[in-house]
């Protein structure tokens, strides 16, 4: 079926689908990670916010509601440096267009 401007809707659809399971495999592939009060606390996510692996220096042990707070801003840290990550390459991919509430 063809469009105006003679765009054919099957490629579009075809290249959307193509662009989709790209970036399944690069949010898959993607790391970030952040850390939290001065390196206490280190965590490492993916693109799918799995968190892969949580670092804790052992003397921070001591201090359990604060640990828990550090832990949970590292987690948090890593979703949005995910968010950002991937709205950038979505933006790229879509020629630096911006897509409120995606992510």
């Amino acid at each position: 079926m063809k469009l105006p401007g003679g765009m054919n809707l099957q490629q579009m659809m075809k290249q959307a689908q193509k662009m989709q399971e790209q970036m399944a495999k690069d949010m898959e592939a993607l790391r970030v990670d952040a850390t939290a009060g001065g390196g206490i606390v280190k965590v490492e996510m993916n693109g799918n916010k799995e968190v892969l692996s949580i670092k804790i220096d052992p003397e921070a042990a001591s201090d359990v509601e604060m640990l828990q707070d550090l832990v949970v801003a590292a987690i948090n840290e890593c979703g949005r440096k995910v968010d950002e990550t991937m709205q950038n390459k979505l933006g790229g991919a879509l020629g630096g267009m911006k897509i409120p509430g995606l992510m």
